[in-house]
C-alpha cells in the first residue's frame, strides 16, 4: 500500500500565523516558548500540514 502525503489549502488554512511562518516561510520558533519545548512523551512527530511522519521521539 502506498500512502500519498500532500499539502492542501484546507490544511494551510488551519494553521496559526506562527505555524504558517515556520512551515511555509522557514521561520523559526522562539526557543523555550512553545507548548512542546519540554515534552518527554513518547510518540511519532508528523508534519502539521501534510501529516507525513517526520521522526519518532526515541530518535
Amino acid at each position: 500500500m502506498t500512502i500519498s502525503y500532500r499539502k492542501t489549502a484546507a490544511a494551510i488554512a488551519r494553521l496559526t500565523s506562527e505555524q504558517f511562518e515556520v512551515t511555509q516561510w522557514a521561520a523559526t520558533e522562539p526557543p523555550f516558548r512553545n507548548k512542546y519545548w519540554n515534552n518527554h512523551t513518547a510518540g511519532l512527530y508528523v508534519d502539521i500540514v501534510s501529516g507525513e511522519p517526520l521522526f519518532a521521539s526515541i530518535d
